[in-house]
């Protein structure tokens, strides 16, 4: 949101101009220090507001043709709490989201599998600028809410420093007329499977991850403005490992 404000000169009439004493203010004088005063709040207000707009991010396409050997990679995967200030490029996280839960197939299957493809996971990604919905269709990343909520992902005080953490979201109306205690296990199912692979690029591109469950879930759904049938399951934070 921005203001545009355009000043009319005019010259002033000289009639409403009377003399003042010492100390009086006069009436032009005095009208001059509001349009100021006006002038300055309507530009550190549109300030404000460009701070806090969050715009959408087209990511690059995903390279899927590199990577090491799956055998070596499942022998160096484990889970790593230490991580380094250092930000992920472009090129990386679009490669870790693709590789996560991205679509690799023409029919718009993804790269996890999902309970009878119901596709109910959504990943959440908190970065330092902002946080957004993964939009795997448009290999896009869509605006949630602006501001640095790394922090608010989980409870231990290293997910501050990940370069991301990633949220996974199951919208829990996207399996059909299946009972709440099933449909629960089938989402947890389809996250761990988001959760491995995750782990599995990490482990190929020399990244640190670890997968979480310790959330304050309703203050977190807030933040992400969560419907009532959408519910977090897990957490699991990315980025380079400390050195």
């Amino acid at each position: 949101m921005s203001f545009h404000l355009t000043l009319l000169s005019r010259k002033p009439n000289l009639a409403f101009v009377q003399p003042t004493s010492f100390g009086e203010v006069s009436p032009m004088k005095l009208q001059a220090s509001c349009l100021l005063r006006f002038v300055v709040a309507v530009i550190a207000f549109s300030g404000l507001s460009l701070a806090q707009e969050l715009t959408p991010v087209q990511l690059p396409p995903p390279q899927t043709d590199g990577g090491r050997p799956l055998m070596q990679v499942l022998k160096d995967r484990k889970s790593t709490r230490d991580f380094s200030p250092d930000k992920l490029s472009a090129q990386t996280l679009s490669n870790l989201l693709w590789a996560a839960f991205g679509i690799n197939r023409p029919d718009g299957h993804r790269t996890a599998p999902s309970a009878m493809n119901r596709q109910e996971v959504s990943i959440y990604v908190a970065t330092p600028d902002g946080v957004y919905i993964y939009d795997a269709k448009g290999n896009a990343l869509t605006p949630v809410v602006a501001g640095d909520f790394r922090a608010a992902t989980g409870v231990q005080p290293f997910v501050k420093d990940a370069a991301v953490n990633l949220v996974y979201v199951s919208d829990l109306s996207k399996t059909g007329r299946a009972p709440a205690a099933e449909a629960e296990r089938w989402t947890a199912a389809d996250v761990g499977f988001i959760a491995e692979n995750v782990y599995l690029y990490c482990a190929s591109e020399g990244l640190a991850t670890v997968v979480r469950a310790s959330i304050d879930k309703p203050a977190l759904a807030k933040t992400l403005k969560l419907l009532p049938q959408q519910q977090i399951i897990l957490s699991q934070s990315v980025g380079y490992p400390k050195k």
